[in-house]
């Protein structure tokens, strides 16, 4: 893409940012991080603790949820054990599939209820799909869409590179 003449590098998925350092490593050009334009959204609203719900790699791992906090000094909560499991068994075995379940948004719902409940003023919906599930209105916290985020934030750059 870079010797094609591309700007800058978009990875449209979370769960795959796992290589964003591996691709970082290898370009010149920039790379657009989607956890660094979701902070800055969440920072904008003067937000600092936040919910998060993904795979359990973006939930669990340091790739996302450690730059959010390292990079851009937010506080992360995350669901309890049986709820990642909940939210990344809907995700991989019901969203990615098509399938919209109104009881998987019903425990989406429930989580994120008590992620609000524990001080999150926010929630990052950190799947492309989960934004087909629950949307704004099912929680009293706003909800970061990372999908759209990201993508406004693309186009953002690509219009200031002209």
């Amino acid at each position: 893409m870079e010797r094609a003449g591309a700007d800058f590098i978009v990875l449209c998925s979370n769960t795959m940012h796992k290589l964003a350092n591996e691709i970082e490593a290898n370009i010149q050009i920039p790379f657009l991080h989607i956890a660094d334009v979701t902070a800055e959204k969440i920072q904008s609203r003067g937000i600092r603790k936040i919910g998060l719900l993904g795979t359990r790699f973006t939930m669990e791992q340091d790739f996302y949820r450690g730059r959010l906090v390292d990079k851009h000094g937010l506080e992360v909560l995350i669901p309890n054990e049986d709820e990642r499991v909940v939210v990344h068994q809907v995700i991989y075995e019901e969203l990615c599939l098509g399938i919209v379940n109104p009881e998987s948004r019903n425990q989406y719902i429930e989580i994120m209820g008590r992620l609000v409940d524990s001080g999150a003023e926010g929630i990052i919906l950190g799947c492309t799909e989960i934004e087909l599930l629950v949307q704004t209105g099912d929680t009293t916290a706003e909800l970061f869409p990372t999908t759209r985020i990201h993508a406004e934030a693309a186009v953002d750059k690509a219009i200031a590179a002209v």
